[in-house]
């Protein structure tokens, strides 16, 4: 089994809607699909957009080969030969749309769009979903971090909690794009260039007949690269003082101790005692690492207490996003084909928020160019110009569209840009040091109330006046 080839990384209902197209002959039929989320996860303020550069690679090899055929030709379905050929004639012609990753994405705009025949667009739904939910979940629970953490070192630790080996490898990757400096995969620094980082394990100082012959013995192996893990019996009693005398043995040959990590117990007090005892040993180079089921809130409170730590570890609640895990992002047809022209459509729901907002659109980010920061994230039809030109524009809540506001001063950032067009991919992906730093210039852009922790302001996500009279008129017309 070749476990690279990702066609059949979907729903079994896919295969069989793209069947039943492929009976009635509407398989060639266009049609508009739009992935967003309904609400932001961890009550954060913004979620960051990841998982595209995923995607891309799934897109640039949708093949059935024989061993997928030969499967399908076990199920129940009974599909006839002549289906599986046109499965193995299958190439992704249609374009695909995508913010880039590391873009501050909310609640309710299209984050990637699909525009195909139905028999494409079909069969891609389950693997973009997969790909941008939990990435983009992870790299949201980064960011909350890096927000609570500063200018303090973070690595990734979460690799044997994460749910199998590419949530690892890729939640990794989404968390460097948030701002972490390093993680412990080391098949995820060989496939991004993260950097990789380690100490020792518990066992290690188990398996010597000291603790003060386990740290020396490290030591002796590598020592420009020394971190100690200081908690397997007594921190301060014996952790600390035997890591103080492992840093002098190194001194003596020119070399410096990089860190001591704290892995239990009270970790501001010990943090703080142990700073104390480094710095009296003449030690204050030596830098403090903790981990220990770390999230954002817990190192919030941790500095609030005055702990003395100068890199966290977080592993668990990151790599799981314990606290939300999973986005909910959606993949909702919004136009279809009929009599050679795309003409909206709309689901109506008993709940509310799961009404979708009609037709083929676009997302604009508005910057306001007398502050420089973002207004409001707008969203249009493709045919309406005014908000291209830069004409005067009527921002209004959807949900309250009496609270409103004109805006005539702006410049207006298209959000989604063309990955795919016609089968062909247009985009060259960037380095995931230029993700990093589009993230940052991404967060200039954005008042701090909306990136607060705690409560955040709620971001403005706005229809167009067409758009929404479109969205009002398709309810009262299905309503029944």
């Amino acid at each position: 089994m070749n476990e690279e080839q990702l066609i059949l990384h979907t729903d079994k209902y896919q295969i069989n809607m793209m069947y039943a197209h492929w009976v009635q002959g509407s398989q060639n039929e266009k049609a508009v699909f739009e992935i967003y989320f309904r609400k932001l996860p961890f009550g954060n303020g913004f979620a960051v957009f990841a998982g595209l550069e995923r995607a891309v690679r799934y897109m640039r090899n949708l093949r059935f080969g024989e061993e997928e055929l030969a499967y399908l030709r076990t199920q129940e379905e009974n599909y006839p030969e002549a289906f599986l050929q046109a499965l193995r004639d299958f190439r992704f012609t249609g374009s695909l749309y995508a913010v880039p990753e590391g873009t501050l994405v909310f609640a309710n705009e299209p984050l990637v769009r699909v525009e195909a025949r139905i028999f494409e667009a079909q069969l891609i739904e389950t693997a973009l979903l997969n790909f941008v939910n939990y990435q983009t979940l992870v790299a949201t629970k980064a960011a909350r971090v890096k927000q609570v953490a500063g200018e303090d070192g973070l690595m990734e630790f979460g690799t044997r909690r994460a749910q199998e080996a590419d949530a690892a490898v890729w939640g990794a990757r989404a968390a460097y794009i948030a701002g972490f400096d390093g993680t412990s995969n080391v098949r995820a620094g060989m496939l991004f260039g993260i950097p990789a980082k380690g100490t020792h394990a518990h066992s290690w100082v188990q398996g010597h007949e000291s603790e003060d012959e386990a740290f020396r013995k490290f030591a002796e192996a590598l020592p420009d690269h020394v971190t100690l893990l200081v908690d397997t019996y007594d921190t301060l009693k014996s952790g600390v003082p035997n890591a103080i005398r492992t840093a002098r043995a190194l001194e003596a040959q020119g070399k410096r101790m990089q860190a001591i990590r704290l892995d239990s117990g009270d970790l501001a007090y010990l943090s703080k005692t142990a700073r104390e005892m480094l710095d009296e040993a003449g030690l204050s180079y030596v830098r403090i690492v903790a981990s220990n089921d770390l999230d954002e809130s817990i190192i919030f409170n941790l500095k609030a207490q005055g702990a003395r730590i100068d890199t966290w570890g977080v592993g668990t609640q990151l790599i799981t996003a314990a606290d939300q895990p999973s986005l909910g992002g959606v993949y909702k047809l919004v136009a279809r084909e009929r009599d050679g022209e795309l003409v909206p459509v709309i689901k109506i729901s008993g709940n509310p928020e799961k009404v979708t907002t009609p037709g083929l659109k676009e997302a604009y980010r508005l910057i306001n160019r007398s502050t420089g920061k973002a207004e409001a994230d707008y969203i249009a039809l493709r045919h309406e110009q005014d908000v291209r030109q830069g004409e005067r524009i009527k921002l209004f809540d959807p949900v309250h569209p009496y609270i409103y506001k004109y805006l005539d001063d702006y410049e207006a950032i298209p959000l989604l840009q063309p990955i795919f067009v016609n089968g062909e991919q247009v985009y060259a992906l960037p380095s995931l040091g230029e993700i990093r730093r589009y993230h940052r210039e991404q967060l200039t852009l954005f008042w701090p109330e909306y990136l607060r922790k705690l409560h955040p302001e709620a971001y403005p996500v706005d229809l167009s006046t067409e758009l929404w009279e479109l969205k009002m008129e398709m309810i009262a017309k299905f309503r029944y």
